[in-house]
């Protein structure tokens, strides 16, 4: 065979590879989108779903996050307001801290609840003493999953008592918790005495770029295919 013709086969091939690999690419994008509608979908009907009890120690070990993260739940007990970590947060309302309160549930184990926001000036418990609730409280909210390590580019210090995440397992060991949920509740909008915190703050939102993703796969592999059919017929010269 021809050094030329060498040459021309060897770059269809290659083009024709490369065709596949984004096809195959834009099909993962379109499987993705699916999961991602899917799991939207999902989370919605927990959203408006009616809360249920709080999980106790006998299931924490089957929780999982595409499951079970956002459900509705309520629990009644104390808070140990002795005890709160301020996780660093940037919200809607601007810059600021989650008030994270450990809860001491009337069924005997503790779960970290996140009160809701407060900016930098109300970060000492005696700016907003009026907002630390006494006494047995019920408390409606939607379950989140821990958040271990920080934040971006921040390890949590707990040393330092400096929280990047809302990180469970950190709070609870430097905090000297004992049966505590391995995850914590982000507070419904309910008001908390004296405006502080600033609780239904979560953001329930998914990024759903699948679709653009494939169809910018696809396009490419329209392109390389036509470029190994025109290397294919090019005349010869």
């Amino acid at each position: 065979m021809a050094p030329g013709l060498t040459k021309r086969w060897a770059a269809v091939a290659l083009v024709a590879l490369a065709s596949l690999l984004f096809l195959g690419l834009g099909i993962w994008q379109i499987e993705r989108r699916a999961w991602k509608l899917d799991l939207i979908a999902r989370v919605e009907a927990r959203l408006g779903a009616e809360p249920a009890a709080a999980p106790g120690p006998d299931v924490w070990p089957t929780i999982e996050r595409q499951r079970d993260e956002y459900r509705r739940i309520l629990l009644r007990g104390t808070f140990d307001h002795g005890r709160e970590a301020l996780v660093q947060a940037v919200t809607e309302l601007g810059p600021g801290f989650w008030v994270m309160t450990p809860l001491r549930s009337d069924r005997g184990f503790t779960v970290l609840v996140n009160r809701g926001f407060v900016p930098t000036d109300r970060r000492a418990a005696a700016d907003r003493r009026t907002g630390q609730i006494e006494g047995s409280t019920a408390v409606a909210g939607l379950l989140r999953l821990s958040e271990p390590g920080g934040g971006f580019l921040r390890s949590n210090d707990p040393d330092a008592d400096r929280w990047y995440s809302r990180d469970v397992a950190a709070i609870a060991a430097a905090g000297g918790l004992d049966r505590i949920a391995p995850y914590f509740v982000d507070a419904d909008a309910t008001p908390n005495p004296g405006g502080f915190p600033v609780g239904g703050l979560t953001v329930v939102a998914f990024r759903n770029t699948h679709l653009v993703y494939a169809l910018t796969w696809f396009a490419l592999a329209a392109m390389a295919a036509s470029f190994a059919g025109w290397l294919i017929l090019r005349p010869r010269g």
